[in-house]
């Protein structure tokens, strides 16, 4: 009999919504899953009373622009603008708007009431918004931002900085777990690095673990894991994006699916616990097993902090690591500075060859895989 790809494994799950789903596609696939709602059962929670104040206001005067965040928050507030009789004025003033939207979602639930945007990042990230944004002249436009369940208060102070007249409609806000103690019980475990891998489905339920970790007095532990033992799999850019504040590094899918996040799982656990080999730029091939390192087939040895950071940047092979997140991966009695990241990078390209190791100016490093 075949052995399941994930039998073995331990496997943390954050997502209050569609959980029964993803549980599922663990366990049928061999993992041991340990489950805490990072987030509410019924998260995304509407100030009916704010809103319509928002709603009228947005109604009071012509919309230039208009940035769409989520789906589900365009749906929930096109669904209370029709409990009120304001759909249809709604959907005009939006009509009439330049419209950007940040995701595939935002743009289904624009599309389903008539509108059409006029432009949407790939990469479903607002930072590529204002970038597209960047050189524009604001001065006196008038911008209606929809905030997603966290605050968007710092983007509108961005535009506003560049003269543009914002508003920003709060649809509904995140609302953390009733019980926390499922959240305290994973934290330990991720702590303990008694998990193989975390997923998370949003942004918000990375925010509520760090938040939760911090009480504990653990939270440095979680990171320290999460670098290290512990892989953090996110469904897509925008949640992944939540863990860079923290030097965590992630996995993404290239499809942001929750089937596809699962899939990657299966290929990403069995790889780091049986070896990982990478083909560098130029054909040489690495193979890391264990404390062991081999460059086509013969023993390199390393030093803790060069060692340090070859874990973390095969932890994302071709992406770039921070060097604040190789500081943070460097042994304890390391000089705590950038100059130390720069003499362990520069002992590992001695050891591996110049060019295994890209600088990426202003941003980290990465290793250069492929081709």
């Amino acid at each position: 009999m075949t052995e399941l790809p994930l039998a073995g494994f331990r496997v943390g799950v954050t997502a209050a919504r569609k959980v029964e789903e993803q549980v599922a596609l663990l366990e049928r696939r061999g993992a041991a899953v340990e489950w805490a709602p990072a987030l509410s059962q019924d998260p995304n929670q509407v100030d009916d009373v704010e809103l319509r104040a928002a709603t009228e206001d947005v109604l009071a005067r012509p919309v230039d622009m208009f940035l769409a965040t989520t789906g589900i928050g365009m749906k929930a507030w096109f669904a209370a603008a029709d409990r009120w009789g304001l759909a249809d004025r709604l959907v005009a003033a939006l009509g009439d708007a330049e419209i950007l939207a940040r995701g595939p979602k935002s743009v289904g639930a624009l599309r389903r009431r008539g509108l059409r945007e006029l432009w949407a990042p790939e990469s479903e990230c607002f930072e590529d918004v204002l970038e597209h944004l960047r050189g524009r002249d604001l001065t006196g436009i008038r911008i209606v931002v929809q905030e997603h369940g966290q605050s968007l208060s710092m983007v509108a102070h961005a535009l506003r900085r560049r003269g543009a007249d914002v508003r920003v409609v709060t649809v509904y806000r995140v609302v953390g777990a009733e019980d926390p103690e499922p959240m305290f019980r994973l934290i330990d475990l991720i702590a303990d690095r008694e998990l193989d891998a975390v997923t998370f489905t949003s942004a918000p339920a990375v925010a509520a673990l760090m938040g939760a970790a911090g009480p504990t007095g653990r939270r440095d532990d979680v990171v320290t894991a999460f670098q290290a033992d512990v892989v953090a799999a996110c469904v897509g850019p925008v949640t992944a994006a939540a863990f860079e504040l923290w030097g965590v590094p992630t996995i993404v899918p290239e499809r942001s699916r929750l089937v596809a996040m699962v899939k990657q799982l299966e290929t990403e656990l069995p790889s780091r616990r049986g070896g990982l080999a990478l083909t560098l730029t130029g054909g040489s091939v690495l193979l890391l097993h264990g404390d062991d390192v081999l460059l086509d087939g013969v023993e390199v040895r390393l030093s803790a902090a060069p060692a340090a950071v070859l874990q973390a940047l095969v932890a994302n092979p071709g992406n770039v690591v921070s060097r604040r997140a190789l500081l943070a991966m460097l042994p304890s009695g390391t000089a705590g500075s950038e100059h130390a990241v720069e003499m362990a990078v520069a002992r590992l390209r001695a050891a591996l060859g110049t060019k295994a190791v890209q600088t990426v100016v202003k941003r980290g490093y990465r290793l250069a895989v492929g081709g």
